[in-house]
């Protein structure tokens, strides 16, 4: 699988935060210590990334990911009860829109974190 490693390394990192916060805060408290936590395991990101969004060659306007991961891995966070079909599907768009080959949607709401690994099917149809 695609950047195996670092994705096993960032949810490491999530999976870390849960275990010392649990669930219940905000969205931005889990952003702000998963950042501390991939900053203290050498993890080099950028943090609410703004990403432009073009269509057919347009600039439409701009996003934010909570992270951008070297370069290579988008990853958004939540803070919700359970993950539902929409939020997949938000995430999905993401790393079509911005032609990443993966990205990670975790979320920190529910009693045990949960975490999907994202995959874009146009970039894996092109190898």
């Amino acid at each position: 699988m695609k950047h195996e490693d670092l994705t096993y390394k960032i949810i490491g990192c999530a999976m870390e935060v849960h275990k010392h916060l649990g669930n219940g805060f905000q969205e931005v408290v889990y952003q702000r210590a998963l950042a501390i936590e991939m900053q203290m395991k050498g993890i080099a990101f950028s943090r609410e990334h703004e990403m432009p969004l073009q269509y057919k060659g347009h600039n439409i306007g701009t996003r934010r990911v909570d992270f951008f991961v070297e370069d290579k891995i988008m990853v958004e966070i939540k803070a919700i009860i359970n993950l539902e079909d929409v939020h997949l599907a938000q995430a999905m768009n993401y790393v079509e829109a911005y032609n990443l080959e993966i990205g990670l949607l975790i979320n920190f709401g529910a009693k045990s974190l949960q975490h999907k690994r994202v995959h874009n099917n146009k970039v894996l149809n092109r190898d």
